[in-house]
């Protein structure tokens, strides 16, 4: 048994696919629209249940880029963790972690990921 090439969608067109899919279209009919074999479109919606996904967003507990950016800032002027966890409100230990994660004081920047 040989396995087939997988096949990828967009995400526009993995978007297109939910939209007919909960407008009633078979999958035949889906995976004619975009050129697809069926099974692929099964596959999509058989992987989520066949309920569309919710839209992922990022956490609030994470830390934005501009707290990133009073973080980097912080460092190069010489401010100890718990002076620098002062502007953004954020506790001392998650400014640390976050510090440590990226490569310590010395080699911490804010964007670059």
């Amino acid at each position: 048994m040989t396995q087939g090439k997988r096949v990828e969608l967009s995400a526009a067109q993995k978007t297109g696919v939910w939209c007919r899919w909960k407008a009633g279209e078979s999958l035949h009919t889906i995976g004619r629209a975009f050129g697809k074999p069926h099974t692929s479109i099964h596959c999509l919606l058989a992987h989520h249940g066949g309920v569309v996904p919710a839209v992922r967003r990022r956490s609030l507990l994470a830390l934005t880029l501009a707290e990133r950016e009073d973080i980097s800032r912080g460092i190069a002027c010489g401010s100890s963790i718990r002076d620098i966890a002062k502007c953004p409100e954020r506790a001392a230990s998650t400014v640390s972690r976050e510090v440590a994660r990226h490569g310590g004081r010395p080699e911490y920047r804010a964007s670059g990921r």
